[in-house]
């Protein structure tokens, strides 16, 4: 299985989204840093995950 790298991914989605609706760049902006915060803070919870 090869190594997902979550980050880049929630990224991009969320680049797509900011540009189909820019009204949601806050939400999307504040959902993003909760993310990358909680997978700094929890680096081994994603391989629990099992992606």
């Amino acid at each position: 299985m090869p190594d997902l790298q979550i980050a880049p991914l929630v990224a991009l989605i969320a680049g797509i989204l900011i540009l189909i609706m820019p009204r949601l760049l806050n939400i999307i902006v504040a959902v993003y840093l909760i993310l990358v915060g909680l997978m700094g803070l929890f680096p081994d919870a994603i391989d629990r995950l099992n992606f």
